[in-house]
């Protein structure tokens, strides 16, 4: 399929050859579901812990004798039944990540590119560059697109001039074609790719 590139002032600057089995697939829920999941799970921190019966700090001493009291029998203050007492089984640090295919996360991100062009949330550009490294003229540049919460999928590198440029403005993300990822990408409300970007994508997933 075809698609008219633009340049960041908004002026035409030709058409990009898109591969249809990489932005012409019928978007899957199930997969971008499962991707996104695994990409989640794997960033969460994990660090989460409990004080367990062996980890409180108290006396072992037999904490009254066992017979002729009249209650339950304990052996100690620290079981999770008292106060101040242990966790039973409470969550201890670990790891969330579990595992996904290759395949499957490169099918996952075809399916992103793909449900972008469907909504008709995909802008193609000439290059991700600015003539001087100022968060101002991108800003402004950008008011006269009209993207609000955009992502940048470069080449193999960005140009260092354009994310220096771009740090400061918070709904804009910036990445190389190697960080390209399906939450990023569905995350956006505009997706835009140089014509950098687009080979390398497809040089990717083929």
């Amino acid at each position: 399929m075809k698609a008219d590139a633009i340049k960041l002032d908004g002026a035409a600057a030709g058409s990009v050859e898109l591969d249809d089995a990489i932005f012409g697939l019928d978007p899957r829920a199930d997969i971008l579901h499962r991707v996104v999941r695994w990409q989640r799970a794997a960033a969460q921190q994990g660090t989460h812990s409990t004080l367990g019966k062996s980890d409180v700090s108290y006396s072992t001493k037999k904490i009254y004798r066992q017979k002729g009291t009249g209650g339950a029998r304990h052996g100690s203050r620290k079981a999770p039944i008292f106060r101040h007492g242990g966790i039973y089984k409470g969550p201890t640090p670990r790891s969330h990540a579990h595992d996904l295919t290759k395949k499957f996360r490169k099918l996952g991100l075809r399916h992103a590119l793909s449900a972008k062009v469907k909504a008709g949330e995909l802008v193609i550009i000439e290059a991700a560059e600015v003539s001087a490294a100022k968060t101002s003229v991108l800003a402004k540049q950008l008011a006269g697109l009209g993207w609000k919460r955009a992502l940048i999928i470069d080449g193999a590198t960005v140009n260092p001039d354009f994310a220096r440029a771009a740090a400061n403005i918070a709904t804009l993300d910036v990445l190389p074609s190697m960080g390209a990822n399906v939450y990023d990408i569905l995350k956006s409300d505009t997706l835009v790719l140089t014509r950098a970007g687009v080979e390398a994508l497809e040089a990717r997933l083929k």
